[in-house]
This record gives C-alpha cells, sequence and structure tokens, in this order.
C-alpha cells in the first residue's frame, strides 16, 4: 500500500528525527518527548513508522505499547510491551512482574499504587539497559489511569536514554477525556517537548498523492478539488477511495464506488473446500436466513492477514495502520460474517475465495 499519509508530513519526519539525535547524543538526562495528536485515518502510526525507519542510528531498544482489547486494565501499557518478552533475566520480584504482565496466573496480592509505579518505572530502565531507546506509546486515549501515571512518570525519569512517543487522538476522544487532558499537558509541558498535531491533507497534498498513484502531468484542478472535499483530506479515506477505483483511471474517482462483489451469504450452506468438514456454521446458520457480508477494501486486506494466520499487531505492521484499527476491523469482520473466532473468520474467508493470504514479514 503507497504511504498516503506521509505525503506532506515532511516537517514532522524531520523533527522526530531532531528529537532523536538529541537522545543519540546524550544532551538530555531524561527522555525527550514527542506527543503526536490526530484524528483517526490521518496517519499517525504510518508517521512512526516511517520515522522509526529513517533513524539513524538504528535504536537499541524499541518497546512499543498501546491499550488492550479488554477492558482497561492496570498499566495496560506496560503489559503489552511484556508480552512474548522474556522477562526471567529482570531482576524484579517474579509476583509483581507478573501482576504487570496481567499473566493470568498471577497472585491476587496487590502491591501499594505507590510501589507498584515505582516496579513499573523501574522495569521499563531494565529494559531500555544503555540504550538509546525508543518508548512508543500508541493510542493513549484509550489507556488505562495506571498507564497515563505510568508514561507521565516516565516522561520525567532521570538517565533514562529513550525517545518517549506518543500518538493520540484529541482528548476530547478520549475514554477519559478529564485524565488524557491531564496526561497531555503534563507531557508537553515536558522541557523540549516536541508537539505535533496531524490535520487532513492539504488539496496540493492531494495532487501529490493522485500524481504518485497515476503518473503523468499533474491532475486537473477540478479532479483534485473534488476528491479532497469527497475524503475531506482525510489520508485513511483517501487510501479506501483509490483503493476502490484500483485499475481505473482517475477520473473514475469523481463516480460512485464500483458496486462489491455479488455478496456471500455467511449464513448460508456452502459447498466446504475438499478435506473441510460440512459441519459447523455454515450448516447451522442455514436455519437462520442469509445476511449479507458486504465487506470494504481494507477489511478485505485484514481477512487476507488472518488467513495468514497474522496477529494484530503483525497485521498492523504489514498495512501500515495501529493495532487498535486492526481490532476495529476484526471486530466488524466477525460481526458481518457472523463468525465467532479468529479462526472462524479465517475459514469462511477461504470457503468462499475471498481473500490471499498476505506475506508474513519476517
Amino acid at each position: 500500500m503507497m504511504p498516503v499519509s506521509m505525503v506532506g508530513r515532511a516537517r514532522e519526519l524531520a523533527e522526530l528525527d531532531r528529537a532523536w539525535s538529541t537522545v543519540v547524543a546524550g544532551k538530555r538526562s531524561a527522555p525527550t518527548v514527542a506527543v503526536i495528536t490526530g484524528g483517526a485515518g490521518v496517519g499517525k502510526s504510518l508517521l512512526v513508522a516511517a520515522a522509526l525507519d529513517a533513524f539513524a542510528p538504528r535504536p537499541a531498544v524499541v518497546l512499543s505499547g498501546t491499550a488492550r482489547v479488554h477492558s482497561p486494565a492496570p498499566y495496560d501499557w506496560l503489559a503489552a510491551v511484556l508480552s512474548g518478552r522474556d522477562t526471567a533475566r529482570l531482576d524484579l520480584p517474579p509476583d509483581a512482574l507478573a501482576w504487570l504482565a496481567q499473566h493470568p496466573t498471577a497472585p491476587r496480592e496487590r502491591y501499594a499504587p505507590g510501589a507498584l509505579l515505582r516496579l513499573a518505572v523501574r522495569t521499563v530502565r531494565l529494559l531500555v539497559g544503555a540504550g538509546p531507546a525508543v518508548l512508543l506509546v500508541e493510542d493513549l486515549h484509550a489507556l488505562d489511569p495506571a498507564s497515563l501515571n505510568l508514561i507521565g512518570e516516565l516522561a520525567t525519569a532521570a538517565e533514562l536514554p529513550a525517545l518517549l512517543v506518543v500518538a493520540t487522538r484529541p482528548a476530547a476522544e478520549a475514554l477519559a477525556p478529564d485524565l488524557a487532558v491531564r496526561a497531555l499537558s503534563r507531557l508537553c509541558g515536558v522541557r523540549g517537548a516536541v508537539r505535533q498535531h496531524l490535520g487532513p491533507l492539504r488539496p496540493a497534498d492531494v495532487a501529490e498523492v493522485l500524481t504518485q498513484v497515476y503518473g503523468g502531468p499533474p491532475p486537473p484542478a477540478r479532479l483534485v478539488t473534488a476528491v479532497w472535499r469527497r475524503t475531506g483530506g482525510n489520508p485513511y479515506a483517501l487510501t479506501e477511495l483509490l483503493a476502490a477505483h484500483s485499475g481505473q483511471g482517475p477520473e473514475s474517482l469523481l463516480r460512485p464506488a464500483p458496486a462489491p462483489r455479488p455478496a456471500v451469504s455467511s449464513r448460508t450452506a456452502v459447498s466446504p473446500l475438499p478435506g473441510s468438514s460440512s459441519r459447523g456454521s455454515s450448516s447451522r446458520t442455514a436455519e437462520s436466513g442469509p445476511v449479507e457480508a458486504e465487506l470494504t477494501g481494507r477489511e478485505i486486506e485484514v481477512l487476507g492477514c488472518l488467513v495468514a494466520g497474522m496477529s494484530n499487531k503483525q497485521a498492523a505492521k504489514a498495512l501500515g495502520i495501529s493495532v487498535r484499527t486492526v481490532t476495529v476491523h476484526v471486530s466488524n469482520l466477525l460481526r458481518k460474517t457472523g463468525s465467532s473466532s479468529r479462526t472462524e473468520v479465517a475459514l469462511w474467508a477461504v470457503r468462499h475465495r475471498l481473500a490471499t493470504p498476505a506475506p508474513v514479514d519476517g
């Protein structure tokens, strides 16, 4: 997928690169903070991914976490960071580490909030080591209060060689707006903090995107204006529009999106693939009547990732979107196809020949 969101973001990329340079040079004892805000679809995750790819030297450590899918629990961000890591060598009390990682076997006894916060900061310090590191916090607007407090503590932690990058929607869209406002004020108040707000693309940016996609001379102004108004300058909406008219000329963007392929009923009995069972949801749902599964272009891309067996994090990296956005698409796929699990929706896709497995990086 072409990185539409990178068009018009050169200044922001350069600013993040300068912030990383201050960390590498050791000019600050506390982390350098970069706060990136913007509405859904403006390309916050893509901007961060592009910046990370361009950093030189490469970060020795990247700790990336976001809100979990389930109801927020204390230290969701740190639990996501610890997920899948070998933490046996960390010099920390095992029961506290299990609790911070939200391990199902963690003891019921809880530490006092202040003690647990100090342990959380110490955990990050041990993971960062000598650095230099990048601490990436995505979807701050959806984080639990304990995680917000931890991020604030890390922003001012002495002798922590890291760039703390926070991406979030505006505080008004947060699960707890008042808490988000206080957290953002705390972060932006740190000395030398980088503050970026990603707004819609300008008409000139849309013209550049269309030129990259279709080649040839610059598109006519009427076409650029129409596309800009239709998408509101939102990079995600622009990407979806281009995907819907893929293989057609630029003038097709002025027409309604082509009719989707014939909708396949997710609740009608279908002929299974050779070797697969004819029992299960396809046989059960014939009784409840047909329900059409009309999928968007992005949902079909996510479906391909599920068929390939990718996790939400892998799918987010492959498609250049946030993990939370992938989570939303997976929920929509489950609902639209009448499936009860990721495996079931992947089998549904294979049976209906709707998705080609996406390549798995690494």
